[in-house]
């Protein structure tokens, strides 16, 4: 960007301005350039494969950012630099979000990836409590004590384009302050600066060894206790509360691995399309999800059930029998279906009308330790709505509360003993051009106060088996107690 395009767009009313350098990334990974740029709290690396199989093709490095807010309840707090410099009490926080992320008027500059900086954390699986009044206050202990909402403003970052095997480093420059060109021509110049350095190199992780045992886990159930509830919520369904409800157990360890070799050990042994480390300080949030919660992308809305789950075989035979047992097994299909249906309402709440469509209908997706039936539902985003209207219809998924909606997520506050935190909500980013693109939490582990936590459930329908349904939460968080054992086995530094 040269001098003169700078100072038009400062006069053309943008309070944040993208300045960006391009350069060949042939010999550096994404996640190579987060240990030289970012490995400090408040920073992020988020990476995909789709289909499980193929790098998406791009990774976004987020270096440390400066502004973060927490919500808690309903009380924000914004920090600058570790410093509170905000707090407010508010209704509705959701709302809150959006008039925050609006203070920043960011231009679109042609020739960037489609993300160059926002606001990037997730938002908890209780955030719908903002939304529907009738769920109330969660009712259930919190033992992690981790915000209910934390986002990060991204104002630099490094976009990693795995295809072209280059990469935009991209700072916002404020033009209200002296010398914003230069001082923005400057942050770039020290960020490839820290590039062109090399990396302090981390010890590897030995996959000749044989694999660990899974190790002993804390459960927020007995298994006698998930059963029971299982049979309780079949009992809700047979009276008609319900059609199916999704209840979840939270299992936990202790951990002394440093959170970013889980993350190498996890990119390896389950690479899923939302890949995501974040570094918030006091708590890391680590996770490979399969599933999209929503995206929105110049007004197309995307959500993707993902419901039906088989272990992998051991060979592409024994694959490819589970796969036919899976689409010939009617409790499976019923279930998809259903959250199918789910999907299409959610989505025809904030999309113009006619315009939602089932693009893909109970297609196989195949990971490292399962595999999925997956189908793929859009819609256009009803003119005057935003991004985070489609969030409050669609959070939390209907994969991870189940049908009716609002009931079901009732009788998840009944039954599990614990409040779900940032399982089961949604981790990603809003961008400053409007655009939305969040997964589901789910396989994923928060690393707090040296222990590791992972929650998992599923989909209970009124033909379904308590003592299968304990097994199916077990075969769900396999890759990451398997990743948690190859980054204990690590030698640290």
């Amino acid at each position: 960007m040269i001098r003169e395009e700078f100072l038009r767009l400062a006069a053309a009313g943008y309070n944040r301005i993208p300045m960006a350098r391009e350069t060949l990334a042939d010999f550096d990974t994404p996640l190579s350039i987060y240990l030289k740029l970012a490995d400090e709290p408040n920073s992020y690396l988020l990476e995909s494969v789709q289909g499980g199989e193929k790098w998406g093709r791009y990774s976004i490095i987020g270096l440390p950012c400066r502004t973060v807010m927490r919500v808690h309840d309903h009380h924000v707090s914004i920090t600058y630099d570790g410093v509170e410099i905000e707090s407010h009490d508010v209704e509705d926080p959701l709302a809150f979000v959006e008039t925050f992320k609006a203070r920043y008027n960011v231009p679109t500059i042609a020739g960037l990836p489609r993300f160059n900086g926002g606001l990037v954390g997730y938002f908890g699986y209780d955030c719908v409590r903002y939304v529907e009044k009738r769920l109330g206050k969660s009712p259930n202990p919190d033992p992690l004590g981790v915000p209910d909402i934390l986002l990060m403003v991204s104002d630099a970052v490094v976009v990693f384009d795995n295809l072209a095997g280059k990469m935009h480093a991209i700072v916002l420059a404020d033009p209200s302050q002296e010398d914003a060109f230069e001082q923005g021509q400057a942050n770039l110049e020290a960020l490839l600066e820290k590039l062109r350095q090399p990396i302090t190199p981390r010890r590897g992780l030995d996959l000749s060894r044989p694999p660990a045992a899974d190790p002993v886990f804390r459960s927020s159930f007995t298994q006698d206790d998930y059963e029971r509830a299982v049979d309780t919520i079949k009992e809700y369904i047979l009276a008609g509360d319900c059609m199916q409800v999704v209840p979840s157990q939270r299992m936990s360890i202790d951990f002394k691995a440093a959170p970013i070799d889980l993350y190498r050990a996890l990119r390896c042994f389950n690479p899923t399309p939302y890949m995501y480390f974040f570094n918030f300080g006091d708590f890391h949030v680590v996770g490979s999800s399969p599933e999209v919660l929503v995206r929105v992308e110049d007004n197309l809305i995307t959500v993707r059930p993902i419901a039906g789950t088989r272990p992998r075989g051991a060979t592409e035979e024994a694959d490819l029998a589970l796969e036919l047992d899976l689409l010939s097994d009617d409790k499976e299909i019923a279930e998809h279906l259903m959250l199918i249906d789910l999907g299409r309402n959610d989505t025809g709440r904030v999309s113009e009308i006619g315009s939602v469509k089932l693009t893909e209908k109970m297609v196989i997706e195949r990971y490292s330790n399962v595999m999925h039936i997956v189908s793929n539902v859009t819609g256009e985003l009803k003119a005057g709505l935003t991004a985070m209207d489609a969030l409050r219809a669609i959070l939390p998924a209907g994969t991870l509360s189940g049908a009716p909606k609002i009931r079901a997520m009732e009788i998840i506050d009944e039954l599990e003993p614990v409040k779900r935190g940032v399982y089961g909500g949604a981790v990603g980013y809003f961008a400053w051009n409007g655009n939305m693109d969040t997964a589901i939490a789910i396989r994923t582990a928060v690393i707090k106060d040296g222990e590791l936590h992972v929650q998992a459930g599923g989909g209970i329908v009124a033909d379904s088996v308590p003592a299968l349904e304990w097994e199916e939460t077990l075969n769900k968080r396999r890759a990451m107690f398997r990743a948690v054992a190859l980054a204990e086995q690590t030698p640290q530094d």
